[in-house]
């Protein structure tokens, strides 16, 4: 704090902020100054166990200094708010790990308004809604991780539904190991897969997409702008993986977003993909020491829910 803010800075408070699974998430509070957020990318603070992956899928690992670094540059480039970044280490400077010291937004999320006060949440959705726009009409020459791209370490050798379809049947099968009735409807389920993706025409087009982006990931600030984080899933990849998420996470408020226009059927194939990724993802968290375990294991019942009723 002292580098950063003068040998008269004090460090009176550290508070963990609740939500992150991969990076440690803080509030430092200053002594007569405005608090800062640090972020913390360490082995200690992912709780998420090793598993299975699509080798070619860009939405494993999102995680990282580096991918922080590229993706915020990206995003601020194109118009999109994100917290300032004041400082980044990747050296070790302050500690065994790699650190960004950011601007802190507010406490307020998006979630939290829409919940006590849906009026109020109107003008920042419609502002998140432009901000999108403008994500997903930046385009890419590959699909993949933005770091990659530009170092043109992105191999577009498959058509982005493949993956997906990939990344959908590990997931069910990693998931009916753990739950009884997703084993017995497995090949229900792998069946309902193979005919959403048999619908899904051949497109090569990609844009920014967030890849897991709700009101949770949207702090409202003072000013009422919206304020998007946890962006290091940041990937060029089809519109309609982020629209699936959306219309998920943001329910009967999805339509003030504004959306693109969208391909119906690779829509459906991607968003029952990510019912599926919802139940495999908070059954392998749940079985680490995760604070919250309750709530992963409620979120994969939802999903099951989900899942069987579409077959």
């Amino acid at each position: 704090m002292a580098e950063q803010f003068g040998s008269n800075s004090r460090l009176i408070g550290l508070h963990r902020l609740t939500g992150g699974s991969k990076k440690g998430v803080y509030r430092l509070g200053l002594d007569g100054q405005k608090p800062v957020i640090l972020y913390v990318w360490a082995a200690g603070e992912n709780y998420w166990p090793p598993s299975p992956t699509v080798p070619d899928d860009p939405f494993t690992d999102a995680s990282g200094a580096e991918l922080f670094a590229a993706n915020h540059a990206a995003l601020t480039a194109a118009g999109v708010r994100v917290p300032r970044l004041l400082m980044l280490d990747r050296d070790g400077r302050y500690l065994d790990a790699d650190i960004a010291l950011l601007e802190d937004a507010g406490a307020l999320r998006l979630e939290a308004l829409m919940e006590r006060d849906p009026a109020a949440s109107a003008a920042p959705l419609s502002a998140l809604g432009d901000a999108l726009r403008r994500m997903h009409t930046t385009f890419g020459p590959n699909y993949g991780k933005l770091a990659a791209v530009a170092q043109g370490e992105a191999s577009q050798t498959r058509r982005t539904e493949d993956i997906i379809m990939d990344r959908a049947l590990g997931h069910l099968d990693a998931a009916a190991a753990r739950a009884p009735r997703l084993a017995y409807a497995h090949h229900r389920i792998a069946a309902h897969l193979h005919h959403l993706r048999d619908r899904v025409a051949p497109r090569q087009e990609y844009a920014l997409v967030h890849g897991e982006l709700g009101p949770d990931h949207v702090l409202v600030a003072p000013s009422g702008e919206p304020v998007m984080i946890d962006i290091e899933g940041l990937t060029y990849f089809d519109v309609e993986w982020e629209h699936a998420w959306l219309q998920m996470r943001f329910g009967e408020a999805y339509p003030a977003l504004r959306p693109v226009d969208l391909d119906p059927n690779r829509l459906e194939l991607y968003r029952y993909a990510q019912v599926l990724s919802l139940i495999e993802g908070p059954l392998r968290i749940a079985d680490t020491d995760f604070p919250n375990r309750r709530w992963m294991l409620d979120l994969a019942e939802w999903n099951i829910s989900k899942a069987l009723a579409a077959i």
